[in-house]
């Protein structure tokens, strides 16, 4: 993938790859030991009711880094 600035995603609307709309980037955690990334933090958009992913003490979706498929107009989850 190619190298991109993290201030380019904040806020960025995050989709499956299905097509559904998911939320937008609220955050991304990081291993500090390792330096590898782990998770987005996702605000979940009002449709999102049910989800394969899991969800933080906040309500927020994680998505571990894994399943970014792209990253342009909008990001790309895999589902």
């Amino acid at each position: 993938m190619a190298e991109i600035l993290a201030e380019n995603l904040s806020g960025k609307d995050v989709m499956g790859t299905d097509g559904a709309e998911l939320g937008s980037l609220y955050n991304i955690t990081m291993d500090l030991t390792s330096g590898s990334l782990e998770h987005l933090i996702i605000d979940p958009a009002e449709t999102v009711r049910d989800s394969e992913f899991e969800y933080s003490d906040q309500g927020r979706l994680l998505v571990p880094v894994e399943r970014v498929k792209a990253v342009k107009d909008h990001m790309i989850v895999k589902r």
